[in-house]
């Protein structure tokens, strides 16, 4: 419950006492923290498995990177928009914001349907399942996890933009969500940029 002071409600998500952080972007913070933590035990797991000869097909064998590295420029052209969403909100453009925010989503649906996709394929027309090996294993718990983040960030995005559609504006209060999805969002792409080099470049060279 809301302290009240001289009549004031003070806001409960102020800043932190010693950081001078707002709480919600310190939290944030912390949250992708761990998530560092979690992906930097993933690809570990990959770069221990992924380039050993197993039994069966592994996915070193059959990358397709030039189309991966399609759906990799259209998400890293998805932290532009959201660059762009952010500086439109700035300026209180409220059509550019949701102009922005809904092309970040779109750009990001369309990574999400490229790793499906990939998938499908590699299942489909050379048999390499979750279960086919360990390097196949590893492959799929790092790129299936780092799409589940996808996933997570395309539906705050479009639920934003419905907020902004809903309501007419964001408001100042939700031009703070907007950072902090933001901040998810960034944090998605650069995972991503690793993913890349290690898994999918230096593996197949």
């Amino acid at each position: 419950m809301a302290e009240i002071t001289e009549g004031v409600v003070a806001d409960p998500h102020g800043v932190h006492e010693s950081t001078g952080i707002d709480n919600r972007k310190l939290g944030m913070w912390v949250f992708l923290s761990s998530e560092f933590l979690f992906f930097g035990a993933l690809i570990s797991n990959y770069l221990l498995f992924g380039n050993r000869d197993f039994e069966g097909v592994t996915p070193r064998e059959i990358y397709d990177i030039p189309f991966t590295s399609f759906t990799s420029f259209v998400l890293l052209m998805s932290s532009l928009t959201m660059v762009l969403a952010h500086d439109a909100l700035a300026r209180d453009d409220q059509e550019q914001t949701r102009t922005w925010l809904f092309a970040t989503g779109a750009l990001g649906t369309v990574f999400l349907g490229g790793q499906v996709f990939e998938f499908t394929e590699f299942v489909q027309e050379y048999g390499m399942t979750l279960t086919t090996n360990p390097a196949s294993s590893s492959f799929y718990l790092l790129t299936g996890f780092h799409g589940v983040h996808v996933a997570v960030g395309v539906l705050m995005l479009f639920s934003l933009f419905g907020m902004s559609l809903r309501q007419g504006r964001l408001s100042e209060r939700s031009g703070l969500n907007l950072e902090l999805v933001g901040l998810y969002w960034h944090f998605v792409d650069i995972i991503w940029i690793v993913i890349f080099t290690l898994v999918y470049l230096l593996s197949a060279a």
